[in-house]
């Protein structure tokens, strides 16, 4: 198993599972596929990937598509797409399979895993064009789900702090996900915590490892990464000045 951190992902983002267990978790959702399934991953997210090789499977393989907002405006012009309301439906969703979407998915395997042909450049957005209209043929409701160009609104501070603040991507990022300037996301992380955001965003994290530690006797190896601390030295280094001793003396 190998989990890697979705740090921010800017576009709207096509999954292919070829073979393995693809798991995403978001605050909200938490959704899992295997072979032949297709996940359609929403923009402005932050989110946790757990990648699992399965039995009779010789390795894990995904197909990831991002869908460039430039490339998502140009077909909604094309096909006369005009959406009035922001989309308020789930963040991700899972495309049911039908017999286009299928044979779809087969024929990007050969540029997936021919990456230095030329004709693999020359055919890449016609693909990405293709996958779109296969969605929406088979979920027109997600219209406004791959068309919805709004910005990101100024969403509820704390609310989604307290979600996400184990994720470990920059404070610029964080404002940008809550629909703020930087500036402007200073200002009111200090009217809603009382503290700078790096300061608080360790403090969050340092209580949440000792709650794993003391209450669910959770090992510092299999959680310094989720909650956003790049290395185990670090970990136990800023655990220890918080709270006296090393985590692993708590064990």
């Amino acid at each position: 198993m190998r989990k890697e951190k979705v740090g921010f992902l800017n576009n709207n983002t096509l999954v292919l599972q070829v073979s393995g267990q693809f798991t995403l978790e978001t605050a909200s959702q938490k959704i899992s596929m295997r072979k032949g399934e297709l996940l359609l991953i929403g923009k402005n997210q932050l989110g946790q990937i757990t990648k699992l090789p399965l039995p009779g499977d010789e390795i894990y393989e995904t197909i990831v598509i991002s869908l460039q907002e430039d490339l998502l405006r140009k077909i909604a012009l094309e096909e006369k797409i005009a959406i009035k309301q922001p989309y308020t439906g789930p963040r991700n969703v899972l495309i049911p399979r039908n017999d286009f979407l299928q044979g779809f998915f087969q024929s990007i395997i050969p540029y997936v895993r021919n990456p230095s042909e030329k004709i693999t450049e020359a055919m890449g957005l016609l693909k990405v064009k293709e996958a779109v209209k296969l969605v929406l043929h088979t979920c027109p409701e997600l219209s406004g789900f791959l068309f919805d160009f709004s910005e990101p609104y100024k969403i509820d501070l704390k609310k989604f702090m307290l979600s996400n603040f184990h994720y470990n991507v920059p404070v610029e990022k964080f404002a940008q996900l809550t629909g703020r300037s930087l500036a402007g996301f200073k200002r009111d992380f200090k009217s809603t915590f009382n503290a700078s955001p790096r300061q608080w965003l360790q403090e969050q994290r340092l209580q949440e490892a000792r709650h794993l530690i003391e209450k669910k006797n959770k090992k510092p190896a299999a959680i310094y990464l989720d909650l956003g601390f790049e290395s185990l030295s670090h970990f136990s280094h800023s655990f220890k000045k918080k709270f006296g001793k090393a985590p692993s003396e708590w064990l």
